[in-house]
């Protein structure tokens, strides 16, 4: 999709196309919103659980008001995806596209994490990404013109490293999910696919004990990003939110 001379415009052909960004408030959501708008996407649905994030994504994209829809709630409501799915309806009356990004974070053993630590990842990342992968379906289906969906997983969910068990787990099982909606969405013409980025530099790093730790040593998110990839990452840097969206187009 990018070459040095920027992005090629995917969708320019295709105006009326619609898509959801879900988590699209920061991180690889908001980056994602900038990159479809720059591939020629006009249309855009964004949710977030922050309501003043979301909008500030939003308001960056200098798109027309009318075109642009912002919604705040927890993914993993069910009514509040009702209810949204309604406006939907009513104010595009199609979807196409989607991105079930919206994700926490959580760091520690297995034998000291709690219950409800448990409880509350797997509410977001897992129970949050079904009841969004459900719903974008459906609303594909029901357009009868297909659609393209992409679940963000990582690497962790595949991948074994001490103080990540709950976080890996989450990302596994929705791994999973997109494998078995790759099936079921083929015979609307819906395809599903799911990337599973390594270490990357967002937000959510912020609820991790580690990163804190990081953070308070060297002074500034960059050094411990910086000082975090030199640990974990063969090439010593963690993504850019931008390149990662560059995989989701």
């Amino acid at each position: 999709g990018v070459s040095e001379m920027g992005p090629v415009g995917f969708f320019e052909g295709e105006p009326d196309l619609v898509a959801l960004i879900t988590g699209a408030g920061s991180g690889i959501g908001a980056a994602t919103a900038r990159r479809l708008v720059s591939e020629g996407i006009r249309r855009l649905i964004l949710t977030d659980r922050d309501s003043a994030t979301v909008a500030a994504t939003a308001a960056s994209l200098n798109l027309d008001e009318r075109d642009v829809m912002t919604a705040a709630f927890n993914v993993a409501d069910e009514t509040a995806w009702g209810a949204n799915c309604t406006v939907i309806r009513e104010r595009f009356g199609r979807l196409d596209l989607a991105v079930a990004n919206a994700g926490v974070t959580s760091g520690g053993t297995i034998a000291e994490c709690a219950f409800g630590e448990w409880r509350r990842v797997m509410s977001t990342n897992l129970d949050g990404v079904f009841l969004t992968v459900k719903n974008c379906m459906r609303l594909m289906a029901e357009g009868q013109q297909g659609g393209a969906i992409v679940v963000v997983s990582s690497v962790t969910g595949i991948k074994a490293e001490i103080g990540t068990a709950t976080y890996g787990a989450s990302k596994a099982g929705i791994l999973q999910l997109a494998k078995v909606a790759a099936k079921e969405g083929a015979y609307n013409g819906i395809r599903v696919n799911a990337i599973l980025p390594g270490g990357t530099e967002t937000p959510i790093w912020h609820d991790v004990p580690f990163f804190r730790d990081q953070l308070a040593k060297t002074g500034s998110e960059q050094a411990a990003f910086n000082a975090m990839a030199a640990i974990t990452t063969p090439l010593g840097r963690y993504a850019k939110p931008d390149e990662i969206a560059g995989q989701i187009a």
